[in-house]
């Protein structure tokens, strides 16, 4: 891993950490988790050039659209079914956590795997532009009668941190693009600072569940990996027959979601659960890089000596 990875793992496992051990000193950041996501999704927008939306190659956009369909419906519907004969107190975290959109920071994935960005950056788009809805209408739907969703106001907070940030950036770069090139310089620290803040206020508010519960911890870390694994191999198989590239990007488009906005909108109507294995999910997010990276390798080696 990359140093500022190294980085963002101790801030993100030692903030959360913090929050556990004295959550009354973190409590006065509890009302504000929404507000930080939503600037870190301004800021994260600030790298996504929306131009890649232009590719509209009716193999491209099949493509798109298998990807699509799979990432926010069938994947996260089929491993809530699995999960609830398994485990069934995860079986709507894993619900949550699969079904969000692709993560904005999945197109710096890719060029960390050299490969097409551009695919990954329409998954980015499309998925983040589709969550706010397809997400809440799939908890209702599949987990509805085991928890009580509020869908309108489910649908309604998803679609504020998303969007408003979207229209914020693109009446910036109308009016401030200056200012926002120098906001992009200190890109790494500002979303760092914000990442800290959003767990300190949120795992505060969880903190007895910790001490309660720990063994549910390591479950969640070990679920977080399995469902890494599985994110991964349904990308790599929904492009079969293309470049070893083409595989990979499929595969960060699943493997890297929003996971810190789901941290933030389950905390409003789930249990500590679920923001629990999102927040487990940031190792595997970050360390199945090198495992991946080193198979992507091994593709491209066979591909050149078959």
């Amino acid at each position: 891993m990359r140093r500022n990875d190294v980085i963002l793992l101790v801030v993100i496992f030692s903030s959360a950490s913090i929050a556990i051990v004295v959550p009354d000193l973190c409590s006065p950041l509890q009302p504000y988790p929404l507000y930080f996501m939503m600037f870190l999704m301004f800021m994260s927008f600030l790298r996504i050039n929306f131009d890649s939306l232009l590719d509209t190659s009716i193999a491209s956009l099949k493509l798109l659209l298998v990807l699509v369909v799979f990432k926010l419906v069938i994947l996260p519907a089929a491993l809530y079914w699995v999960t609830s004969f398994a485990l069934p107190e995860f079986a709507v975290p894993a619900l949550l956590l699969s079904g969000i959109s692709t993560g904005v920071v999945a197109p710096f994935i890719a060029n960390l795997f050299e490969v097409d960005v551009a695919p990954v950056l329409r998954m980015v788009i499309i998925t983040s532009l589709l969550a706010p809805f397809s997400l809440p209408v799939l908890a209702k739907t599949i987990a509805g009668a085991e928890v009580q969703i509020p869908l309108d106001l489910m649908v309604r907070l998803l679609a504020m941190v998303i969007f408003a940030p979207m229209l914020a950036l693109i009446i910036a770069r109308r009016f401030f693009s200056g200012a926002l090139g120098k906001l992009l310089q200190f890109h790494f620290p500002v979303s760092l600072t914000i990442f800290a803040a959003i767990n300190l206020g949120v795992f505060s508010k969880y903190s007895h569940f910790f001490f309660h519960s720990p063994h549910f911890i390591f479950m969640s870390l070990g679920i977080a990996y399995g469902l890494s694994v599985i994110y991964y191999m349904v990308g790599f198989l929904l492009v079969p027959g293309k470049h070893s590239s083409d595989r990979i990007a499929a595969g960060i488009s699943f493997a890297v979601m929003n996971n810190v906005l789901v941290i933030v909108f389950s905390s409003h109507f789930f249990g500590p659960l679920s923001p629990t294995l999102a927040a487990m999910y940031m190792f595997p997010l970050f360390s199945m890089v090198i495992p991946i990276k080193i198979l992507g390798s091994r593709f491209k080696w066979l591909s050149q000596n078959v």
